[in-house]
């Protein structure tokens, strides 16, 4: 078989997989495929031969790489039949049988099409160098969606490479021993409190998104801002979540809050089902030693862990830590507004600064909470209100449910005309 030669092949396969963090069989994959598209260029160029060229006109070639002769084979696989109507899909049966008598016609043969040396040219040597780069470029991000779907939503350690306008670039690692690659850490999900980021800087990353599809830049997105990291913080530092006997219920988390004025602030709610255990003690540790550790990797964050509960009004409560509660009362269960009646020292601790305490207990309990004072509370008015909202409430799902029986009727009779 003939063999067009390609000086130095083994060694650049050996020197694109070390500079492309790919495998072998990857950058010759590629390098098959770009191969492939230079001989259609050669062909469509100058041999073409009169043919019109459908997109599928070359699924049938293949290109063969030779790294011990330094060289690649183009091969085509045709048809056996009686009259040759389209070269490049078919062979005559009598041609084939003087090397296969056994040959029979409607069978497959492949031949080798390989041009001579000086046939291809330099436009199917150019065209070949820009297809190889796509190629390389699609064979990575194939590895790494491959290598970093399954562990979207884990937290990764990183190494600080490079900034690339507001971005830090990060390098990560799906495991020991695997390479590393670039991953992007835009300005949104950054903490302001440990800019500026430093090269060769580590810090533990949360995998929020693995990007699919062609992308410049990187194909992973990380974030220090995301709930998830806490979690995960949390869970490393705490046995009991790790082993299941203590749970997290939800997390609420402005790790970049909308004024300077105020500092990252997360709310965490634990429970469990082990009445020997305290959840909250568990997440704190002994003279607060895992929390320290949660606050340190979080660069000072100001971190409440608080017990859930099934119950609205305590769960609320103990959302608003470390205010003091005088009473919750649930105004509108259907729109989940409550009441926090609290006295007037616990005010603005309540509240917190710019609003940030009673903005985080909202986001973690789902309830809309509106603080009160408790020596300026109307009870008879606010009972009056929500007597009036219970009566609105039953009259809107009495009718609705009445024109609801209306197109039930409607709809059965005209079922039955039909």
């Amino acid at each position: 078989m003939s063999l067009l030669s390609l000086p130095g092949l083994g060694q650049m396969v050996e020197v694109i997989s070390k500079e492309r963090n790919l495998p072998k069989h990857a950058v010759q994959n590629a390098l098959r495929e770009a191969l492939l598209k230079g001989y259609e260029r050669f062909r469509k160029t100058y041999r073409s031969d009169g043919i019109t060229f459908e997109e599928e006109h070359f699924d049938n070639f293949d290109v063969e790489l030779d790294l011990e002769n330094e060289g690649f084979r183009v091969l085509a696989t045709k048809m056996i039949v009686e009259e040759v109507g389209e070269a490049d899909h078919e062979i005559g049966l009598a041609e084939v049988r003087e090397v296969a008598p056994e040959a029979q016609s409607g069978g497959t043969v492949v031949v080798d099409v390989t041009p001579a040396q000086g046939d291809f040219g330099r436009m199917a040597a150019i065209q070949t160098k820009q297809v190889l780069a796509q190629k390389l470029r699609d064979q990575q991000r194939k590895i790494i969606q491959e290598e970093f779907q399954d562990i979207e939503g884990t937290v990764l350690q990183g190494r600080v490479l490079r900034f690339e306008t507001t971005s830090v670039i990060v390098s990560v690692s799906s495991g020991f021993g695997q390479p590393e690659v670039e991953a992007e850490l835009p300005k949104r999900e950054q903490l302001a409190g440990e800019r500026p980021y430093r090269p060769n800087m580590t810090l533990k990353v949360y995998l929020k998104k693995v990007f699919e599809g062609s992308r410049r830049g990187p194909q992973l997105l990380v974030s220090r801002a995301d709930a998830g990291l806490v979690v995960y913080l949390f869970a490393n530092e705490v046995p009991e979540i790790e082993e299941e006997i203590v749970r997290i219920v939800a997390v609420a988390r402005e790790a970049n809050p909308p004024s300077p004025a105020v500092g990252p602030r997360t709310k965490i709610a634990v429970d469990t089902l082990d009445r020997d255990v305290d959840p909250v003690g568990a997440c704190i540790g002994a003279r607060g030693s895992r929390i320290q550790a949660v606050v340190a990797e979080l660069r000072g964050e100001k971190i409440d862990v608080i017990r859930w509960s099934p119950d609205p009004s305590t769960y609320i409560a103990n959302s608003l830590s470390p205010a003091r509660i005088q009473d919750v009362r649930l105004i509108n269960a259907n729109e989940r507004i409550a009441h926090v009646l609290v006295p007037e020292d616990q005010l603005s601790l309540a509240i917190g600064k710019e609003g940030q305490n009673v903005r985080l207990a909202a986001r973690l309990t789902g309830w809309k909470i509106d603080i009160k004072n408790v020596a300026k509370y109307d009870y008879e008015e606010e009972d009056r209100r929500m007597q009036e909202s219970s009566i609105r409430f039953a009259e809107s799902f009495a009718q609705s449910e009445s024109e609801q029986s209306e197109q039930d009727q409607e709809s059965d009779y005209e079922d039955n005309q039909e």
